[in-house]
Parts: structure tokens; sequence; C-alpha cells
């Protein structure tokens, strides 16, 4: 008997075994092994699916059942997350609006103590401004000036008055120094320098105030020098004015010449003065070059300084000016220049400079 199983032609015979021509192998089975495998097979191919599907099935919701987890444990550390960081938000915020209120108030608070600090400057001011008032007022009487050296107060007073005078001339702003000059020609505090320089140019007016400031006022003299080398020219010629008016007051006494003359920026600075744009520094310039030039212990101490020519060409081109005072020093300047270059040159000191250059 022979049944098909596997593709193949089986022969079934009692314990033998056959083989073909073609090299197909034949093997002899019992009838009863045979369908005991028929059997098996049927079997497995009936159970087989439904224990395979089940487990499928039972594997594939466990894994659904996990994926559901995760994502609901993800969701759920997400969310712990965004609480948390609302919290750290609210916090933040919370302070923000915390540390906005106190700005604010900070502001204001900052606002109010500038407002009370300028109505205390403009204050200050006004009454620096009324008091040096009275003081330059006072000092043109020259018992007052005696009184202030007896009384040993107007060396403080000197010092002060430099302090002062530096730091207003320090805070001009180049840019804005002419719209400085034109919208607060007439504030407290322009007036309050001005009266300083006027005291001062009052003092150095009496013989007394001006061996005072001569022999111990070498600062204040110093100081009135550097600050008109750094104030621009054509801004605040009335200051300018006053404080070369003091130069020239103590210029008059020998030992303040003498004392002025050792600054080796006096000759510069007049230079410089010579071309400003206010015709009364031009003149008040003038008129301590012209101090100089009357000294001879100067002269020989300043030698041929006052040979440049540049010098010499300033001077004459204000021979030519429309203002009759400052023609005539100009005129006046120029003879005393001329007549200088005309003196014997064993008579000058060669300074430094030109010494050198010569050797």
């Amino acid at each position: 008997m022979a049944a098909c199983f596997g593709g193949k032609t089986l022969a079934l015979c009692h314990g033998s075994v056959m083989t073909s021509g073609n090299q197909d192998g034949f093997v002899r089975v019992r009838r009863s092994d045979l369908e005991r495998l028929t059997t098996e097979v049927m079997q497995l191919k009936d159970f087989l699916p439904r224990v395979v599907n089940g487990d499928l099935i039972e594997m594939l919701h466990k894994a659904r059942t996990a994926h559901t987890m995760k994502d609901q444990l993800e969701q759920e550390q997400l969310r712990q997350q965004c609480l948390h960081l609302q919290s750290r938000l609210d916090a933040v915020q919370t302070e923000c609006q915390k540390e906005r209120e106190e700005k604010l108030l900070l502001r204001e608070q900052l606002w109010q103590s500038g407002a009370e600090l300028q109505q205390q400057a403009d204050f200050c001011s006004g009454l620096g401004s009324a008091a040096c008032g009275l003081l330059w007022s006072c000092s043109v009487s020259e018992d007052t000036v005696s009184r202030w050296l007896a009384d040993g107060k107007l060396q403080s007073f000197l010092v002060v008055a430099a302090q002062t005078l530096e730091s207003f001339v320090r805070s001009l702003d180049e840019e804005e120094e002419a719209k400085t000059q034109t919208e607060e020609l007439n504030s407290q505090e322009h007036q309050f320098v001005l009266a300083l320089a006027g005291t001062i140019t009052n003092v150095a007016a009496v013989s007394c105030g001006r061996d005072f400031l001569s022999c111990s006022a070498h600062v204040l003299l110093d100081t009135l020098v550097k600050l008109l080398e750094l104030m621009t020219p054509g801004v605040f010629p009335k200051l300018k004015v006053l404080m070369l008016m003091a130069l020239y007051n103590v210029s008059i006494s020998v030992k303040g010449l003498r004392r002025i003359s050792e600054n080796p920026g006096l000759l510069p600075l007049i230079w410089t003065l010579l071309d400003d744009g206010d015709w009364e520094v031009r003149l008040h310039s003038l008129r301590l070059l012209q101090s100089v030039l009357l000294e001879e212990e100067v002269l020989v101490l300043l030698g041929s300084s006052l040979l440049d020519p540049d010098l010499q060409a300033r001077v004459s081109r204000l021979t030519s000016s429309g203002q009759p005072s400052l023609r005539l020093a100009a005129q006046q300047t120029l003879e005393d220049l001329l007549a200088l270059q005309q003196a014997p040159q064993s008579q000058l000191v060669l300074d430094p400079l030109s010494r050198s250059s010569e050797t």
C-alpha cells in the first residue's frame, strides 16, 4: 500500500526497505505507525495555531499594557516636571515683580534725592554767590584786606578759592562750553566764580595783599596760569580777564613778578591769549607782557624767549585793532620788544633751549 507524505511516494511493506533505480529512498513502516503519525500531524495542525495565537495575543497584550504604562509614566514625569517648572516660574515672576516694585521705589527715591540735592546745590550756589559778592565789594577797601591778613584767615580762603575755580573750569564740557557760556552767563555758579576771582584780584591790588600772594600763595598763582591754559579761546572772557588782572597785580611786585615768571607756562600762555577772541583778554595779556618786559631781573631770567619772532608778530597784529586801548597797549609793547631786540645780547642770559641750539 502506498501513501503520499511530504510529496514523496512511500511503499508500505512490513519491515522492508526498498530502493528504486532513480535513487529515491523507500521506507517500510507499519500501518499503525503511519496512522498514529497522521493523527498527530492532524492534531498539531488543529491545536498548534490555537496555542501559538493565544501566546502571541497574550504577549501582544502584555506589550501593549507595558507600552501604555510606559506612556503613562512618561506623561506623569512630564506633568511633574511641568508642575515643577511652573512653580519655579511663578516664584521667579513673583520675585521679578517684587524687584520691579523695589526698583520703581528706588527710582522715585533717587529722583527725590536728586531734586533735593539740586535744591541744596542751588542754595549753596546762591549763598556762595551772595557771600562772595559781598567779599568782592569789601575787598575794594585796603583796610579790609589788611584786616583779613591780620586775622590769618586769608590763606584758607585762597586755598578754597583755588580749588573752586579749578573745579569749575575742569567741569566744563568742551563741546558745550559755548552753549554754557550763553545760557548760564548770569547763573549763580558763574557769578560765584567771578566773585572769587574778583576778590583775589582786589587782594592782589593792595600792596600788603600783593606781597602775601607773592610769598604764601604759590599754589594759587600756578593754578591761575594752569586754568587760563585749559580754558577754550573766547569762552568766559570775564573770568579770564579777572584772573589776568590778578596775575598783573601780583606782577607789580618784583617778588611777585619773579615768582610768576618762574612758571614755564607763563609766556606760552601769553602768546595763546594774544589770539583770544575777546579783545579785553588780549588787552590784559599785553599788560601782563608789558610788566614782564619792564623788569630787568625777569628779562635776564627769560632771556631770548622774549625775542621770538612769533611773539613780535602777534603783538604787531594788535597794533591795527579797532579798540583804542588795545591798539595803544600793543604799540607800547611792540616798542618795548623792539628796544629789547636792539639791546646788547650780552645783557641777556639765554634760556636752556636756546643755549643748547647754539652749541
